[in-house]
């Protein structure tokens, strides 16, 4: 291909991307017109830094650290008071850190994003960072190495450090923070399951294991650990980690060969949920793993809601059911627009479903149907592509026009959000799959340090000051910029000081 050739083939590439951005503008103005709200993109704006002087930037980058690092530093009395209170099995007399201290150090470590155990080692021993952290958290006394505290997370009951995690989010229930975000006046809870690391030798004997081409020359066994979560998935992206189950292999039948598994895990976080909330109003979220009799009659006997995907293979008869219940009420019709697309909802209540032996056991279950229609550009060309989409929820409680939205698109719809939260722990900076240690009860130890700390760093993402700084700097970039900040002299100790002296009161967006 010649020059001449190759120039007019990449005119014609930049006339067809001009051709479509001016597609995708009149689509957007047309829709617009019609009452559709697009979905906001919201990116960080590109141009350049708007400070005009050092004064200016110093200012702005210690106003970014306190604010970042304060819900921290506002729940450490009740932090620590509870990290004390776990007993100690070191000798008194040759400990010089105290447990307490080593804990938060973990925590600290995860808040600020740090990869590995070598970077927490070498960066939390830099002079310049470790007098500035001194400066916000005066409780510090002198640096401790890593290798510590997976030493002492290896000896600790670890489950007592997700006890403190349960406690920070009772007092924050207490005091209301997340009263502008229930459904149907319900917490609600979505649960889901993930890999959390995987390995080609048996490190621990309470992995997992599975076995790939059995049979074949390339038969390889692999042994990974698996986490079932739950977190606190809040309309609007906020989703809080509440709780985590491993799936162990003691856990499991070894007389019929059968390992541990999520929907065993889950009879086992339910229990825990309601002895740590056993007053709270809670909506389960759920995918259609568990659209089956046993969680619908443990909800019903726990008092708790849920909305649960359902599949049309999982209850065949239940979905038979609600097709020609819905054919016969037209009544149980509703049409809305939301998130810039339109919305088709039919229900059916009062479906009965039997299950257990002989079908002797029996739930009463309401089940709904959203059928979505939106316009887009197509990704070939310039012509306008419809698109749609369908979803099916079992719900516990009888649905009409007026708590159709609340339950499907607040509620159902924001299941998404703890699989986001594993995917911002995977791969933006919490080192969710990075094995911190192959002792099984260190491992867990860091996955709750983990959890806690991205827990502050969510917290504070929604407070109403870091939502002004995220616009201008992303997430990631925060954190970045407070690193950097508490690493080098820009940090103002004195002005810190006022800051921590100062009253606080979480405020979230």
């Amino acid at each position: 291909m010649g020059k001449a050739s190759r120039r007019a083939n990449r005119e014609e590439i930049k006339a067809k991307a001009r051709q479509r951005k001016r597609a995708q503008k009149e689509l957007g103005r047309k829709q617009e017109e019609e009452g559709l709200k697009r979905a906001s993109h919201a990116t960080i704006a590109n141009r350049k830094s708007g400070y005009k002087s050092v004064e200016e930037e110093g200012l702005a980058r210690n106003e970014a650290a306190w604010e970042q690092l304060k819900v921290f530093r506002g729940q450490l009395p009740v932090l620590l008071r509870r990290l004390s209170a776990i007993p100690d099995p070191r000798t008194a007399k040759k400990t010089k850190h105290k447990l307490s201290v080593l804990l938060m150090l973990g925590i600290l470590s995860f808040v600020l994003q740090m990869a590995s155990s070598r970077e927490v080692t070498r960066e939390m021993s830099r002079p310049m960072l470790w007098e500035n952290l001194k400066a916000l958290f005066p409780e510090l006394e002198e640096t401790p190495h890593h290798d510590t505290l997976k030493r002492v997370l290896s000896q600790i009951e670890v489950d007592q450090i997700a006890s403190v995690q349960l406690e920070l989010i009772r007092k924050w229930i207490r005091n209301k923070k997340f009263s502008r975000y229930l459904v149907n006046n319900c917490y609600p809870v979505a649960v889901d399951g993930t890999q959390k690391m995987a390995r080609g030798w048996l490190w621990d004997e309470e992995c997992l294991q599975r076995t790939f081409n059995r049979g074949q020359s390339a038969e390889q066994t692999q042994y990974y650990v698996y986490v079932l979560q739950a977190n606190l998935a809040f309309s609007g992206g906020m989703s809080i980690p509440l709780m985590s189950e491993f799936l162990c292999h003691t856990q499991g039948d070894s007389h019929r060969s059968k390992q541990d598994c999520e929907l065993k895990a889950f009879y086992r976080l339910a229990a825990r949920l309601k002895e740590a909330f056993p007053a709270l109003r809670i909506m389960l979220l759920l995918d259609g793993l568990y659209a089956n009799g046993p969680v619908m009659e443990l909800c019903r006997r726990n008092k708790w809601q849920y909305m649960i995907v359902l599949k049309d293979d999982a209850l065949p008869s239940t979905v038979k059911e609600f097709q020609a219940l819905a054919r016969l009420e037209p009544k149980n019709r509703h049409f809305q627009t939301w998130g810039g697309r339109q919305q088709r909802f039919r229900w059916a209540n009062r479906i009965e479903y039997s299950f257990g032996a002989n079908g002797r056991k029996r739930e009463i279950v309401n089940v709904v149907e959203c059928l979505e229609s939106w316009q887009e550009i197509g990704n070939q060309g310039c012509d306008v592509v419809e698109k749609t989409s369908r979803h099916l929820w079992l719900s516990s409680e009888p649905l009409d026009r007026w708590n159709l939205h609340e339950r499907c698109n607040l509620g159902a719809r924001s299941r998404w959000g703890v699989e986001t939260g594993f995917l911002v722990e995977k791969h933006h900076g919490y080192q969710y799959e990075h094995c911190f240690s192959h002792d099984w009860n260190a491992m867990k130890g860091f996955h709750y340090l983990m959890q806690l700390g991205h827990m502050f760093n969510i917290m504070a993402r929604y407070s109403e000051k870091i939502a002004r700084i995220i616009r201008e700097t992303g997430v990631r970039g925060l954190i970045r910029l407070v690193r950097e900040t508490i690493a080098s002299p820009w940090l103002n100790q004195a002005w810190i000081r006022e800051q921590i002296a100062a009253p606080f009161q979480l405020r979230l967006t």
